[in-house]
């Protein structure tokens, strides 16, 4: 297994030294209205686990850890250890470190939520797979999508689950839109519409680097759309350009653009449309609609109230929708962390899974590509670009200048992945991986 943590960690712990404070906390849990939907069963294991961050995500899921019924966060790390100090106090955590790796070799911790920046995403995942350590990663899994392979595979083969952070597949509004289309509520899907933009554009320096508006904002509507469809998709057009904030047409790729549309084809001549934008002046708008052969199923915007103004000037909601996406997905945030949880205390898959993640990738990379070559992009193509030599060492093609010896182009992404060893032969064929060996063979 490669593995470079240890050039990980330094970048990531900002060259403060390492060490570990233990407490000993004997203060109750912060109270929380959080809703824990998980039955407590003395039966069950008791899981140990431990957060990288200690950032606004890393908060999140920690108070939701804390509330969940067999599960025990032991350790906790922040770069500022500062941070990682005042969190451990606030949630009766007895230790704290400014190291990832401290948490990841912990004699005690089963499960490591991953909360740092995306550029670390990787070598973490790999690094608690080495250590036969449980993941849940924010998204994105890795900066480019032969990371993302590599620190799949090492999860499979040491045979931990990963899932990922795709929160929106947990918000109760597009949960109860896809139950309607697994019911026949609206018939057979048609048309899939999604938007999302954003109450106002963020800086510069955030949009630099950011690998662009499709994989760093539209990856989760891209998502949104298998996830309502059902199925893998075929190809994809897409289109980009700046209104908002015209400092960032001097960025390359996709960066370049703060608004953009996606037609993504599914099978059996399934549509569906994304649009997003960096900005719009009525506050954070996620919406979501499927048209069926029996009638149509929309969502609306989440408003921190129900109020309605009537005047002879005005009717509507009083207050605008939520202008943040901590707040707008808060209960999603925590929905998550609950199922992940639920899933390490009794041993049964992760409901959003590392090939989740991978696909999602492949979406947003393809619409990247369609936009600045002007076509439609087959996601067989992204997943040709990828060649491994072995399950954790991959490489773009397109970042080498010959092709490797015996070079066979994978077909559909099963073909980058190695089945998971926590998986029983009897699971395989109703399993994630199962369903990827059709991905993208149409």
């Amino acid at each position: 297994l490669f593995l470079a943590t240890a050039a990980v960690i330094d970048g990531f712990s900002n060259n403060s030294p390492s060490f570990i404070v233990n407490k000993n906390i004997h203060e109750s849990k912060t109270s929380s209205s959080l809703f824990m939907t998980v039955e407590e069963n003395t039966n069950q294991k008791n899981i140990k686990v431990g957060v990288i961050g200690c950032g606004r995500i890393g908060l999140v899921h920690l108070e939701a850890i804390t509330k969940a019924p067999n599960v025990t966060p032991v350790i906790i790390s922040n770069p500022t250890v500062s941070k990682a100090e005042a969190a451990a106090s606030q949630y009766g955590v007895s230790k704290f470190s400014s190291e990832a790796m401290d948490v990841i070799t912990d004699p005690e911790v089963d499960a490591v939520w991953i909360c740092s920046p995306s550029s670390f995403h990787a070598e973490q995942i790999k690094a608690c797979a080495a250590n036969g350590k449980h993941v849940f990663c924010e998204k994105p899994i890795a900066t480019d999508l032969s990371e993302t392979v590599e620190a799949i595979n090492a999860c499979n083969e040491a045979g931990v689950k990963l899932m990922i952070g795709l929160q929106r597949r947990f918000d109760q509004n597009f949960v109860r839109v896809r139950s309607a289309i697994e019911g026949s509520e609206v018939g057979e899907p048609i048309m899939i519409k999604l938007c999302s933009r954003d109450p106002s554009p963020p800086p510069f320096e955030y949009v630099k680097g950011g690998g662009g508006i499709f994989a760093d904002m539209a990856v989760h509507d891209l998502d949104m759309t298998r996830f309502l469809a059902g199925q893998d998709p075929i190809d994809i057009l897409a289109i980009g350009s700046c209104h908002i904030d015209k400092s960032i047409e001097v960025l390359d790729g996709s960066e370049k653009f703060d608004t953009a549309s996606c037609l993504v084809r599914y099978p059996n001549g399934v549509q569906a449309m994304v649009d997003v934008c960096r900005q719009s002046s009525y506050g954070y708008d996620q919406r979501a609609e499927v048209l069926g052969t029996k009638g149509m199923i929309a969502t609306d915007n989440v408003y921190p109230n129900t109020a309605k103004i009537f005047k002879n000037d005005f009717t509507g909601n009083a207050d605008m929708p939520y202008d943040f996406f901590l707040s707008r997905y808060n209960e999603a945030y925590v929905t998550e962390t609950i199922a992940f949880c639920k899933s390490l205390v009794n041993d049964t898959p992760v409901p959003c899974t590392g090939e989740d993640g991978l696909v999602a990738l492949i979406m947003a990379i393809a619409a990247d590509k369609s936009a600045e070559e002007n076509r439609w992009v087959s996601f067989q193509e992204i997943v040709q670009s990828v060649y491994c030599s072995s399950p954790t060492e991959c490489e773009l093609l397109s970042q080498s200048e010959l092709f490797p010896e015996g070079f066979r182009p994978a077909t559909d992404a099963a073909d980058l992945l190695v089945e998971s060893k926590e998986k029983s032969s009897e699971e395989e064929e109703d399993s994630v991986m199962g369903r990827f060996k059709k991905l993208f063979s149409s």
